[in-house]
């Protein structure tokens, strides 16, 4: 997978972290007094799906929308120091740069702050963002979308974006939103949890056969597109539109610590997956394992070669069942 070059188009986030420690209780209220000892800024939302294409040895170009503001710098240098392209970032004056800051007390999160805006980009940045990838498309083997409705990924976006990839032949992976779900057309293969699957579905999971008719449903919305189900500790499902099979893979992460961004990582190992050639069954599998990685870390993070290299000979030297 290394050198593919891959495009990333969806809301791209600061995440913002101050590090510290908490030994009293506050004397105007009972709350605890966090002492910061550092802050850290790293790449969220599709801005980290960039950060998980990089580590694994792919280049990647982002497409998203930040504000005229501190984030915004943040963000940029953060991506330099990932030696990420950000020219691709278009920049709103009317809104701010999305930015989730976390307060962490002895690798525990206490608090989250949130400060960003929903509102759809308007036209004039629609047409920007819809410009930059089309320019992009030709240097690119695959898409990867990510939409976590922070109104970057308008309809006309979407619509416009996704028509052009599927004009050039190109897999698109594309990691949901349940309100949208209806919007993400055409696309190779969407990765919802299991929370959102059932909800974009309107049938509860609770067995194999139930699992199996959500993922049909999904797929008939989307015009036959093959959906991976993400589970947590029960690992992924895989359904593949054609033949109509589904798939169950196992959990891959010995220890779980934090599963912020895992999503992030999943999209970012599965994209650069078809984007070689990959079976998708592999390329599944494959994102599993990524994400076994990251959630055995504290905090945004992603996962590298080594790590995935280092699970499959675990794998490989278990006893066959």
């Amino acid at each position: 997978m290394a050198g593919q070059r891959i495009l990333v188009l969806g809301d791209v986030m600061l995440d913002e972290f101050f590090w510290g420690s908490a030994r009293r209780i506050a004397p105007e209220a009972p709350v605890p007094v966090v002492e910061i000892e550092r802050e850290s800024y790293v790449l969220g939302g599709a801005a980290n799906v960039a950060a998980n294409i990089r580590a694994l040895g792919g280049v990647p170009l982002v497409v998203g929308v930040v504000g005229d503001d501190l984030a915004a710098e943040h963000l940029r240098d953060a991506m330099l120091r990932w030696h990420l392209e950000w020219h691709g970032l278009v920049t709103d004056a009317g809104r701010p740069t999305t930015r989730k800051t976390r307060v962490m007390v002895n690798a525990h999160q206490m608090a989250r702050f949130d400060r960003e805006s929903r509102q759809p980009i308007p036209e004039s940045v629609e047409a920007a963002i819809v410009a930059k990838v089309e320019d992009w498309l030709p240097q690119v083997a695959a898409v990867a979308v990510s939409d976590y409705d922070k109104g970057a990924l308008t309809p006309r976006v979407l619509r416009q974006a996704l028509a052009a990839a599927r004009r050039r032949g190109l897999p698109v992976a594309l990691d949901p939103k349940p309100a949208r779900f209806a919007r993400y057309q055409p696309v190779t293969v969407v990765t919802p949890n299991h929370h959102e699957a059932a909800a974009v579905a309107q049938m509860p999971i609770t067995d194999d056969a139930s699992l199996g008719g959500v993922c049909r449903r999904l797929s008939a919305m989307l015009g036959d597109a093959h959906i991976l189900v993400t589970r947590g500790e029960a690992g992924m499902t895989l359904y593949e539109a054609t033949g109509g099979r589904l798939r169950h893979i196992p959990a891959a992460a010995r220890e779980v610590y934090d599963v912020t961004g895992a999503g992030d990582t999943v999209l970012a190992t599965l994209t650069l997956g078809l984007s070689v050639g990959l079976p998708l069954r592999q390329a599944a599998a494959l994102a599993n394992r990524a994400a076994g990685v990251v959630v055995g870390k504290l905090g945004t993070a992603t996962a590298r070669p080594d790590e995935l290299l280092a699970g499959q000979l675990r794998a490989a030297r278990r006893p066959a069942r």
